[in-house]
């Protein structure tokens, strides 16, 4: 019904509907993220524990299904068989590499009080071409900090690591008791079967894509470690073997975490040899192992397997980090793996998908028996000849 008064030019301009309706939608998009990310930060022990298990979980998963499958003679072993002896072994390796993580820091922080005015100098004098002053005046900052402090926080966290392991181990043992009916749930959660099936084939290249990462990223960090280790024995200096597994855990943190690595072993030579050229000389052959395989080794075993965006990894990287710390660096690469072939698979999302992988070409490639709803429609809807 037109009104019969025409609008008035000066007065504000309404809303409609739609407008309305998208605002809505924003803000809540808004509140929505902002208490997910309230509960990823306060529940962050509990969640990274559990995204620890679950890796391991998918890790094992195929190798267990393989294991069932066996026979010996006439003795066929079962699936509960098989999970109890994938948890088993993933229990004591667990808690092997946690003693040995503990006896490393243990080693290191009783060591550690020898070196700290010894180091206390050494940091000081790399200011010395700066001036007397200048080395002075860092002399007095270093002095300042409370090194005692510090070995205490690191110690109270060799207690969380044992929580966490406990915990991981629990998760496992759960994830495992359920794995057979893993298919069952999905189906009767979707009420479909082939929107079921078509889940468990994007989480299945999920799972592949994250697996496959991991074992080469562990292949490739464990060969770094133990070259720095050699170097370290070569060298005469202490804390061959700490250095040797912090190369290897910090190179799972891509780009950045090889770059600590060997600033932390080249400073750790300098404090116990007290020459710069030691140093100078450990720094270049470290860089040198560390470029040789992250950057010639990691990529012809990687391949084309993970296409991901350097920038997205650094961003990804930095957003894990500020949420979770240093294992929600750990933890950004295969979280980020998921969410781009998911992302990929849902057209709403997969402009997403398309910032997150490196030509802006993600996972296009149909899933094994899927075919596209627009070609199958056509199909039904075309005369037969």
């Amino acid at each position: 019904m037109n009104s019969k008064y025409p609008p008035d030019p000066g007065a504000p301009a309404r809303l409609t509907f739609g407008e309305k309706f998208r605002l809505q939608t924003w803000l809540m998009g808004i509140i929505a993220f902002g208490i997910v990310l309230y509960m990823l930060i306060a529940a962050k022990f509990v969640l990274i524990s559990l995204a620890i298990a679950i890796i391991l979980f998918s890790l094992t998963s195929d190798a267990i299904n393989s294991i069932a499958r066996l026979r010996i003679g006439r003795l066929r072993i079962t699936n509960w068989l098989a999970s109890v002896f994938a948890v088993a072994l993933i229990s004591s390796v667990l808690l092997s590499l946690s003693a040995l993580l503990l006896s490393q820091l243990n080693t290191v922080l009783t060591t550690s009080l020898t070196y700290a005015e010894q180091a206390q100098f050494a940091v000081a004098e790399l200011f010395a071409f700066m001036g007397e002053d200048v080395e002075a005046a860092v002399l007095a900052t270093i002095r300042s900090i409370e090194i005692t402090g510090y070995l205490r926080t690191g110690a109270g966290q060799a207690g969380n690591l044992l929580s966490a392991v406990v915990l991981i181990i629990l998760f496992v043992g759960f994830l495992f008791a359920e794995r057979v009916w893993f298919p069952t749930k999905l189906v009767n959660l979707l009420g479909d079967e082939r929107q079921a099936a078509r889940v468990g084939r994007i989480i299945g290249s999920i799972v592949r894509n994250v697996n496959y990462y991991l074992l080469v990223k562990t292949f490739v960090s464990a060969v770094t470690g133990i070259l720095i280790f050699l170097v370290m024995r070569l060298f005469s200096l202490e804390f061959a073997a700490a250095m040797g597994i912090l190369v290897f855990i910090l190179n799972y943190i891509p780009n950045l975490g090889s770059i600590i690595a060997t600033v932390i072993v080249a400073l750790v030579g300098y404090v116990q040899a007290a020459e710069p050229s030691v140093a100078l000389m450990l720094f270049l052959v470290a860089g040198g192992i560390q470029f040789l395989i992250g950057n010639i080794i990691d990529p012809m075993l990687m391949g084309r397997a993970l296409r991901l965006s350097s920038f997205g990894i650094i961003i990804s990287l930095a957003f894990w980090g500020l949420v979770w710390g240093v294992p929600g660096m750990f933890l950004a690469v295969p979280i980020m793996v998921g969410v781009m072939i998911v992302c990929s698979h849902i057209s709403q999302l997969r402009p997403i998908a398309i910032l997150l992988s490196r030509e802006g070409l993600p996972e296009t490639e149909m899933l094994h028996g899927e075919v596209e709803p627009e070609r199958t429609e056509r199909r039904e809807t075309e005369p037969a000849a």
